[in-house]
């Protein structure tokens, strides 16, 4: 495991370094993404000793939908391996357990934003950024650097208001070269609308609630996708190429096909067959 997250493959959960973190630290209720209740800091109940899923071939036939769309962004084997020097939560003590377990979702944010960063850097209509961005990539790898005290007495969100100043700047620099006009949809409740073929080419889709909305054949190319969330929207052949700012966990969540297309940034989720 790299210090420096350089790229998006960096930036991926590695669970063979990690000590079942997710598994652990955070809390989940039952719903129909998750079969039982389980409180953070308490491991789920399908954690092995191993700190490896007992279920993780059967997890969404058993209820655990949740698990299949969850991606750390790396933070989990950053967490275990970097900050605190690969000693296991199981063997240390109860104090030393409780700051791996808060820690955790603090890196997990910064490794979010390392991620949006990245891929802002690999658009060139926003090379008029690239050197803020380059400093708030440096700046943002050298908090999750910090010690396991630092980290937990951190204000992520003000750090996280701080780069998102300059994730708008990029988003407006990408899309302004689509063609026509650009549809502004930030927040926009498209909670299951009928958006089968829809132009959305170069939309700014941050935030927007596309629950389970129809986007069959849908043009996404260039849009932004930052914090949208895609939980079962049909992407059957849409059409996702250039889309930006868009995650593992926002694709795990959505339903798709062979004939979606996707930016090379996220992989194809196994369960979309």
């Amino acid at each position: 495991m790299q210090d420096h997250p350089g790229d998006l493959a960096d930036l991926r959960g590695d669970c063979a370094n990690c000590f079942g973190l997710c598994c652990v630290a955070l809390p989940f209720a039952a719903s129909a993404d998750f079969a039982i209740d389980k409180d953070a800091g308490k491991p789920c109940a399908n954690l092995r000793g191993d700190h490896r899923c007992g279920i993780h071939a059967t997890l969404r036939q058993q209820g655990f939908t949740g698990c299949t769309v969850y991606d750390c962004f790396g933070a989990g084997q950053r967490v275990s391996q970097v900050t605190f020097g690969g000693q296991d939560w199981r063997t240390g003590s109860r104090e030393q357990a409780r700051r791996m377990f808060d820690v955790f979702p603090v890196v997990r944010q910064l490794h979010e934003l390392l991620w949006y960063l990245t891929e802002a850097l690999t658009l060139p209509a926003a090379r008029p950024v690239h050197a803020d961005l380059r400093r708030a990539l440096e700046d943002t790898e050298r908090l999750t650097r910090l010690s396991a005290d630092d980290l937990g007495a951190l204000d992520v969100g003000a750090h996280r208001q701080e780069i998102n100043v300059l994730l708008l700047r990029t988003s407006e620099l990408a899309r302004a070269g689509t063609r026509g006009r650009r549809k502004n949809r930030r927040g926009a409740d498209l909670i299951g609308a009928r958006l089968k073929g829809a132009d959305l080419s170069g939309a700014n889709l941050r935030g927007a609630l596309l629950i389970a909305a129809d986007l069959t054949g849908a043009d996404l190319r260039g849009a932004d996708l930052i914090g949208a969330d895609l939980r079962d929207a049909d992407l059957t052949d849409a059409d996702l190429r250039g889309a930006f700012f868009l995650t593992q966990p926002q694709v795990n969540a959505a339903r798709g096909t062979a004939g979606t297309r996707l930016p090379a940034s996220v992989q194809r989720p196994p369960h979309w067959g």
